[in-house]
């Protein structure tokens, strides 16, 4: 084996130019693209929640309470350790201009906010200015779409609560933005002193307070995290830092980009397909050369490394291309692309995602490429005499199967630790190669059946031509299948996933959800209200409980995120509520309930669902900071809890004597029967009790809609790809078939077929293909959506019937479409001269 003869003759090889290695090429070309698209997004994004944290959080630190301000001890260590302290209030509220009602998100600041940044106003002007207001009144600014919805321009009244507000200007932009999280309403923003006596911030309303600390240059940030933990301990409050100022944020971009980087992978995997086809083509072609070199003195080694150091080449050649795409795509498009995102982004061609883009395509091009070239090594000498035309035998031999097998389980490896999600990759790599192996069993049942049915058919020759070049020697039929059908697998599952979400919300809205969601009832407001909405006979059911919220420190006297690290229970406040007697409609699977009249120690009642994902149970203990007050309880009772419902549930319910004491509202949700009754509700609550907040659940869960339709977009662009990616293999495929085609056309004219017998022959065979392609992936789309919505997305799952004929009709169209394009060529060629030429 000489590596300087193997690289002289890939040279000479090479000089011919790409004819043959186009698919290739496109192939690595797109798939890396997309992978180096997504992980540069991904990288964009983290860059800017790094670099402009301070801005994001407001301040270089943040500190959070729920449902009251911070303790004069708790205020006398911020101010010690910051240079600057500003003091927030965050809350939602109904804001009223005659007869309109909008709910609204209300930022009440001091004079310090904001310590970074400045609120962009219209018209221009500092936001003190605008916040002292008129002589009559304090000033209020608020978004332009929340003016329009009152009906209000600048100078007009409006009120919050019992208080009123002259709208001195519109926000243009907001510093902070993130920091509201999902809001529900537009945003106002006040000056916290104004809302003295307005009834929205009293004692028990859901408010969260927010203190961002401008701290001393070169503050060691870890340390004084440590020192906050440990100092404000018993306060239950929230550190945050400039250096993760929007953990949510960070961690959904992450989530999704490794979720669209696995998709990229289905592409590779529909990319790997062209690949081999292309290059088992390729060699096909050059079984004399192979011969002639052997016959020269020319090894098997030699002859390996001839092709492939070509295609190391061209691998190197798409995997530079493609990072050109990937990368500088959406770098050119920076601006456009952040303008639209809702936090910032840095883009820059960053080295993570072009490494992980190229460690993907270097494992993809081997695990495919292997096997072709192990068998173009096996061309002996004896072919350059023979009619040959491939290479050797089918199997390569142990060592090839076994490299091939290390390679895959490296590439599945990478994908886990990059992901950061290894049963997601596992599932995924397992997915495709379930979608590959029914679609490659699809294409060999098809062959064999087209080449019994075949002799059958005499009386139809346009059939009978379809399913010759189907079951007949040197057939594409098996890289049509496999890449076009996995493309199609990845887009049908997406279809399912986003169909059955879609469902599972529109399916409970009408008969489950609730009107409305009434917050901050206090208790001596509940005798009116009860007795308003139970006498009226448009509402069919109101649910209500006190509600309060805290935050679950410590599990069995441990760290509460230590035992159950990331689950959504211990990340942030809960609700909590308490009853004397067991709540109607619930429903109890182990333990037992506390009963009326119970006086002693407190008890907790807990979600059965979340407590089996926590691994948790009757008997632990867990603790509760609720006002800056640790309650500790033991878990005495399961219970089932359907969040789903979009109705009143709480994760925590504790003995009445337990909570009576700390100060806190009521929530109550509403079922009413008509548009009529809800806005007679609306009115009427909001006119009595202004300080009471109405959440419309159909608003909220059109939000929630919209959001998972921007995902399902992101997604089936990133699924677009890996169609792409088997279009062009089927293009390539189609080409390479095209010799075959004009020999068959040709001996077909002779024998007197007509032009339209032999199209409408390569129609049939086109649509024949494409129809069972699109059939295996309605099959593997539709599984592969059930496992997802059943054990992702925990929704439940049925067959959208649409967008599942779309499926099977969008792949009989493509590779009808493409194989017409490639018959013409066939159908123009002379026979005579076709048949003249040497094949």
């Amino acid at each position: 084996m000489s590596l300087r003869v193997a690289a002289r003759l890939a040279g000479r090889e090479l000089r011919g130019g790409l004819r043959g290695f186009r698919v290739f090429l496109g192939c690595v070309i797109l798939g890396v693209a997309a992978i180096a698209a997504v992980g540069t997004l991904r990288e964009s994004v983290q860059a800017g929640l790094a670099t402009q944290g301070a801005a994001l959080l407001g301040g270089d630190a943040e500190i959070e309470l729920t449902y009251r301000f911070a303790s004069r001890t708790a205020r006398l260590w911020m101010d010690e350790a910051a240079t600057r302290v500003s003091e927030i209030a965050d809350f939602r509220s109904m804001a009223v201009a005659g007869d309109a009602r909008e709910l609204t998100q209300v930022k009440a600041v001091d004079a310090a906010y904001p310590l970074v940044g400045a609120v962009g106003l219209a018209p221009d002007m500092p936001l003190s200015r605008a916040l002292d207001g008129t002589d009559d009144l304090p000033g209020a600014v608020m978004e332009p779409v929340l003016a329009t919805r009152l009906g209000i321009k600048v100078g007009d009244e409006f009120r919050l609560g019992d208080q009123s507000f002259a709208l001195m200007a519109k926000i243009t932009r907001e510093p902070d933005p993130s920091r509201a999280g999902f809001g529900l309403g537009p945003r106002t923003i006040v000056a916290r002193a104004a809302l003295d006596g307005s009834g929205l911030l009293a004692p028990g309303s859901l408010f969260t307070s927010r203190y961002r600390l401008d701290l001393p240059p070169g503050v060691d940030l870890d340390a004084l995290a440590t020192r906050a933990e440990q100092d404000l301990a018993q306060s239950g409050a929230r550190w945050t830092d400039a250096r993760n100022a929007s953990p949510r944020v960070a961690e959904f971009v992450t989530r999704l980009g490794a979720f669209l980087v696995l998709v990229g992978l289905s592409g590779l995997a529909v990319g790997g397909v062209g690949i081999s086809a292309a290059l088992r083509a390729y060699l096909a072609g050059k079984v004399q050369v192979i011969a002639t070199l052997r016959t020269l003195g020319a090894d098997q080694g030699t002859v390996f490394l001839t092709y492939f150091l070509q295609v190391t080449a061209l691998a190197i050649l798409g995997i530079a291309g493609g990072l050109l795409l990937g990368v500088g795509l959406p770098v050119a498009l920076g601006p456009v692309i952040a303008a639209r995102l809702p936090v910032p982004a840095v883009f820059a061609a960053y080295p993570a995602p072009m490494i992980e883009a190229t460690l993907y395509s270097v494992l993809s091009v081997l695990i495919f490429t292997l096997w072709p070239l192990a068998r173009a090594r096996d061309v002996r000498a004896a072919a350059l005499y023979r009619d040959a035309s491939g290479g050797g035998a089918h199997w390569p031999g142990w060592p090839w199967v076994l490299l091939t097998a290390g390679l895959f389980a490296a590439l599945v490896v990478a994908a886990a630790l990059f992901s950061g999600n290894a049963p997601l990759t596992l599932w995924t790599a397992a997915g495709i190669i379930g979608a590959l192996a029914l679609l490659w069993l699809a294409a060999q049942g098809i062959t064999r059946a087209a080449r019994a049915l075949r002799p059958r058919l005499t009386g139809r020759p346009m059939l009978g031509w379809a399913l010759g070049a189907i079951g007949g020697p040197g057939n594409t039929a098996g890289p049509v299948m496999l890449a076009l059908g996995l493309g199609l697998s990845v887009l049908a599952a997406v279809g399912q996933i986003d169909g059955n979400l879609r469902r599972a919300i529109s399916a409970d809205l009408p008969d489950r959800a609730p009107s409305f969601f009434f917050v901050d009832l206090q208790k001596g407001q509940m005798a009116w209200f009860l007795d308003r909405l139970e006498g009226d006979p448009g509402v069919a059911r109101v649910d209500h409980a006190p509600m309060l919220r805290g935050v679950i420190s410590r599990i069995n006297d441990r760290p509460a995120r230590e035992v159950a690290p990331g689950h959504w229970v211990v990340e942030g406040d809960r609700a909590v509520s308490y009853a004397e007697d067991l709540p109607a409609r619930t429903t109890l699977t182990a333990g037992e309930w506390w009963g009326a009249g119970y006086t002693g120690p407190p008890q907790l009642s807990f979600a059965a669902e979340e407590a089996a994902e926590m691994g948790i149970g009757l008997g632990d203990e867990i603790t509760v900071n609720i006002l800056g007050r640790d309650i500790t309880a033991p878990i005495t009772s399961l219970r089932e809890v359907d969040f789903s419902s979009v109705g009143m549930g709480f994760v925590m319910l504790m003995n009445p004597s337990a909570l009576q004491g700390a100060p806190h509202s009521f929530i109550a949700t509403v079922y009413a029967d008509s548009a009529a009754t809800e806005e007679a509700i609306l009115r009427d609550v909001t006119d009595r009790h202004p300080n009471v907040t109405a959440i419309n659940v159909r608003d909220a869960l059109l939000r929630v809609t919209d959001l998972l339709a921007s995902l399902a977009s992101a997604t089936s662009w990133g699924a677009s790809v890996t169609l792409l990616t088997g279009v062009l293999v089927l293009v390539g495929a189609a080409a390479t078939d095209a010799r075959a085609r004009a020999r068959e056309a040709a001996i077909l004219k002779v024998l007197g077929a007509t032009r339209a017998r032999i199209l409408g022959g390569l129609a049939l065979r086109a649509a024949i293909l494409g129809a069972a392609a699109g059939l295996v992936a309605l099959g593997a789309g539709i599984a592969g959506g059930w496992a997802v919505s059943r054990f992702v997305m925990d929704t439940p799952f049925a067959v959208i019937w649409p967008s599942a004929l779309i499926t099977v009709a969008g792949g009989t169209a493509i590779t009808l479409l493409a194989g017409l394009g490639f018959a013409l060529g066939p159908l123009r060629a002379r026979p005579a001269r076709v048949l003249r030429a040497r094949e």
